[in-house]
């Protein structure tokens, strides 16, 4: 083990990843940080192989998470792209860790999208982490429910995307849909239906007074906007847009973009519907409070004709003793 004798660094410039997300005999382009009380200290310097002894050391000790700097965030992101596919199915690595890997890695590469939503590397990247998403949720019964008890409820748009991301394919496998062409092309679609709100501007999403009408007609504009952006790509499946460009439609044509009813919406964006609206209802904003599953689903049906009346009551078994969620 290497020390560093350097002045403590706070907590704020490192963030926490599994010991089981460092596959072996990897080499690694980020130093590794353990934490020894208020002190973050220089456990392996990169550019060394990840062996099974420093593994086999870490665990004797106690030792399942690691730290990274915040500085080597993009280091640690790619190389965790890289290996997502052999993590995923890897039976010895608990499925709640490898649903917390799947998950923090998606909501790194959301807030890399949200960045730069039109750049073709970033879009493709998206796609990679959803095909690894659904080798996930299909390698056993029990985890997609994993995923969905790992969601955090704090309200940034990153966790958003990533929350309805994974309640989109929740629902879809709970109705039957296991085939993994149309998972994939379902959750990219979900993963980036709000990235039009990138040209709407963080003063409006975070805006806590009511929106003037010409605010609101900028927030109606981004599910058009998302898909232009995407357009440029030339990468996505044409049924991904369906959960970009209607997940605010209505049944009952009240929604928008474009007010379509009951037989123009496709089940694609009937399903990311619920799922933005209830993430939406259950995160903490600004400008509202979080509140409860059961609560949120209320609202849901009082709601007459706004969301599909039998996939909504297929969403609300999931959330109870015989679905998903026992909550």
């Amino acid at each position: 083990m290497s020390l560093d004798s350097s002045a403590p660094a706070t907590e704020q410039q490192f963030f926490a990843i599994f010991l089981d997300s460092l596959r072996l005999d990897a080499i690694l382009d980020f130093d590794l940080y353990i934490e020894q009380g208020p002190e973050f200290i220089l456990y392996r310097s990169a550019r060394l192989p990840f062996t099974e002894k420093t593994r086999r050391m870490l665990l004797e000790n106690n030792t399942t998470r690691l730290f990274v700097s915040t500085d080597s965030r993009q280091s640690y992101q790619h190389y965790l792209e890289c290996n997502l596919p052999d993590i995923v199915q890897d039976s010895s690595i608990q499925e709640s860790v490898r649903g917390s890997i799947v998950y923090d890695s998606a909501k790194f590469l959301v807030k890399d999208l949200f960045a730069k939503p039109s750049l073709v590397e970033n879009v493709r990247r998206g796609q990679e982490l959803i095909e690894s998403t659904v080798s996930f949720i299909l390698s056993s019964d029990s985890a997609i429910s994993c995923l969905l008890q790992i969601m955090a409820f704090d309200y940034t748009t990153y966790t958003h995307s990533v929350n309805v991301c994974t309640l989109s394919l929740a629902l879809a496998q709970f109705i039957g849909i296991r085939n993994p062409s149309e998972l994939e092309a379902l959750g990219t679609g979900a993963l980036l239906h709000d990235i039009g709100k990138t040209r709407v501007g963080e003063p409006v999403l975070n805006k806590i007074e009511p929106l003037t009408p010409d605010e609101l007609f900028l927030i109606k504009r981004h599910p058009q906007w998302g898909c232009e952006l995407l357009q440029k790509s030339n990468l996505l499946a044409p049924e991904s847009y369906y959960p970009i460009i209607q997940h605010h439609e209505r049944m009952n044509g009240s929604g928008y973009p474009h007010g379509l009813g009951r037989n123009d919406i496709h089940l694609f964006g009937r399903i990311t519907a619920i799922a933005d609206a209830f993430d939406a209802m259950t995160t903490e904003k600004a400008y509202r409070h979080a509140i409860d599953s059961y609560p949120a689903l209320k609202e849901m049906f009082a709601e007459e004709g706004a969301f599909d009346p039998e996939l909504l009551s297929e969403f609300a078994r999931m959330f109870g003793p015989s679905g998903l969620i026992d909550d």
